[in-house]
C-alpha cells in the first residue's frame, strides 16, 4: 500500500541520459513553455505514453465494457483540451508532449497575455497573482480544462494586475500608431 507521506515518482526518467538530439528538443521545450527543470517535460513524456497505452489497449478489444472505457478516455482527453470533441481513437496515438505543455496553467496565463513572458507566467502563478474562478491557484502544472480557460485572471487582491494591465494597454497603443 505505501506511505501515504511519500508518494511514487509520477515520471519515467529517459533511457538514455546523454542524448544529444533529446537534450536539444528538451531545452527547446523549457525554454518555449517556461519550465523549471526536464522532470516536468518528463512528466508530461509519461502522460502521453500512459494515454497511447491504454489507446493502443482499447483499440484490440471490441466488447462492450471496452466501448465504456474508450468513451471515458475520449472524454477525459476532450474536456481537457488536448483532443477536439468527437475525436477517434486513434488520434490518441499522435499526441506529443507539447500537446500537454499547452494545457498547463503556466502556459495558457501567457498566452492569454496575463504575463508577458513564460517565465514570469509561473512565477505569477507561484506567488499566487492568479486565480481561477476566483480561487488563487499556485500550481504552474495545474491542467487547465477547456471550459476553465475562461475563468483565468489575476487574484482580486494581487498589485500585480494593474502593471500588466497598463503593459498591455501600452503595447496595444504602439502598435496602432505604428499602423
Amino acid at each position: 500500500m505505501g506511505q501515504p507521506r511519500k508518494s511514487r515518482k509520477k515520471y519515467n526518467t529517459p533511457p538514455h541520459p546523454w542524448n544529444a538530439e533529446r537534450i536539444k528538443n528538451e531545452n527547446k521545450l523549457m525554454t518555449k513553455y517556461g519550465l523549471k527543470n526536464k522532470k516536468e517535460i518528463w512528466k508530461a513524456d509519461t502522460l502521453v505514453r500512459r494515454y497511447s497505452r491504454e489507446a493502443r489497449y482499447l483499440l484490440g478489444f471490441g466488447t462492450d465494457q471496452m466501448v465504456n472505457e474508450k468513451l471515458e478516455l475520449l472524454g477525459h482527453l476532450a474536456r481537457t483540451g488536448v483532443l477536439p470533441e468527437g475525436a477517434a481513437l486513434e488520434e490518441i496515438l499522435d499526441l506529443n508532449v507539447e500537446d500537454i505543455l499547452r494545457r498547463r496553467l503556466q502556459t495558457i496565463v501567457y498566452k492569454k497575455g496575463l504575463a508577458r513572458t513564460p517565465k514570469e507566467a509561473r512565477m505569477f502563478v507561484v506567488h499566487g497573482h492568479i486565480a481561477l474562478g476566483g480561487k488563487k491557484i499556485n500550481s504552474p502544472s495545474y491542467v487547465v480544462l477547456k471550459g476553465q480557460e475562461d475563468e483565468i485572471g489575476f487574484y482580486r487582491s494581487s498589485p500585480v494586475a494593474k502593471q500588466i494591465e497598463e503593459y498591455n494597454n501600452n503595447k496595444a497603443n504602439k502598435a496602432n500608431t505604428e499602423e
